[in-house]
């Protein structure tokens, strides 16, 4: 039986509605992103979905933004040296981090280091906190965005600000006063590599009073901090 053609009307619906689908995934797809990382260049991030979720937990709110220059060279050694070595070396991505941390997961190990700061900046800033395959490709498209339009500077104090650093604590002045009572210019390098220690467990690690493997990881940090003052893989950010 032969199929009946489409009525020109509905064509003309089916028509409309693409050419909507169409813009609209540009606006919120291309360009909205493009316009929100743009305007985050200069503008203080608002509250990121982690933070909204933390005091819906009960977990208080304690975020107090400074620029890069009021926070120690050293807390940025320590994080680099901590997360992510090659930071001033790659454009958001590092590959061969991505390779060994997919490689241990293969072998049923976990292996931190596949996310590069870039990366954890991006999901942190602008997306929800729990993992899924749209997460990591919305994490990816942003990555590009924040390096393309913000540069390694505005990339780190981003970071330094946003990040989780314990119960109802985020960024790095918040995290400096909460543990040691100082500012987070005047981190000295143990404390800086004791906070950079507890990035990857913030509500369960404790900068202030660490633990036997929280002091043995902050001393690994302190030597790796040192190499990037050495070999100058801070040099993107500390000019």
């Amino acid at each position: 039986m032969a199929r009946r053609p489409t009525p020109p009307r509905r064509r003309g619906l089916i028509g409309r509605l693409f050419r909507w689908a169409v813009t609209l995934l540009l606006v919120f797809g291309l360009i909205g992103p493009v316009a929100v990382v743009a305007i985050y260049r200069f503008a203080t991030p608002p509250m990121t979905w982690l933070m909204v979720e933390r005091m819906v937990q009960g977990h208080g709110f304690d975020r107090r933004w400074v620029p890069l220059g009021s926070i120690s060279p050293q807390l940025v050694r320590s994080v680099i040296g901590a997360e992510d070595s090659r930071f001033c070396e790659h454009h958001g991505f590092d590959w061969g981090a991505i390779q060994k941390a997919a490689a241990a997961n293969e072998r049923g190990k976990t292996l931190r280091g596949g996310s590069t700061i870039s990366q954890q900046t991006a999901k942190n800033v602008f997306l929800w906190p729990h993992r899924d395959w749209m997460r990591k490709g919305l994490e990816t498209w942003f990555t590009v965005l924040i390096e393309g339009i913000w540069g390694k500077p505005r990339i780190m104090e981003v970071y330094l600000n946003s990040i989780e650093w314990g119960p109802g604590v985020y960024g790095a002045e918040a995290a400096a006063q909460a543990n040691f009572h100082v500012a987070a210019a005047r981190l000295s390098a143990p404390q800086a590599a004791r906070l950079a220690a507890i990035i990857p467990r913030p509500l369960a690690w404790k900068a202030a009073r660490p633990g036997p493997y929280v002091q043995k990881r902050g001393g690994h940090i302190a030597t790796a901090a040192g190499t990037v003052q050495r070999d100058g893989l801070a040099d993107c950010v500390l000019r």
